[in-house]
């Protein structure tokens, strides 16, 4: 299960990054979840995940796009924002199962310039 914990862990991290709502959304569930199927989840998780899949395909796609795409297009922000909260959801729920493994920090990436501190002597 540590696998899914991991990738929960990668959506969630694109999720409170920087970004529009939707772009967010976009990138976290087709870059680490698309592909999970809910039937190996455990079962605390795999009905939410079922139906937040659901939700991420539920427009047909045109000129090329993804569903999933396609979906979060049609979605309101505050659509996007609850299918944001059930991945996290999810998330929070599989870290109680999978106790006893230690989560990663996130890397922050700097874009800041370092700064140099100048001692006076005296």
């Amino acid at each position: 299960m540590t696998t899914y914990v991991d990738r929960f862990f990668a959506a969630v991290s694109v999720l409170a990054g920087d970004g529009y709502i939707k772009q967010r959304l976009i990138r976290a569930y087709a870059d680490n979840l698309a592909d999970i199927d809910e039937d190996e989840l455990p079962v605390a998780v795999k009905e939410e995940f079922a139906d937040t899949r659901k939700c991420m395909h539920s427009v047909a796609p045109m000129n090329g796009e993804s569903p999933i795409s396609a979906s979060v297009r049609k979605m309101s922000a505050r659509e996007a924002s609850a299918c944001a909260l059930a991945l996290f959801s999810i998330y929070s729920e599989l870290l109680k199962q999978d106790e006893g493994t230690q989560r990663r920090p996130v890397k922050k990436k700097s874009t800041a310039a370092p700064f140099i501190v100048k001692s006076i002597s005296r």
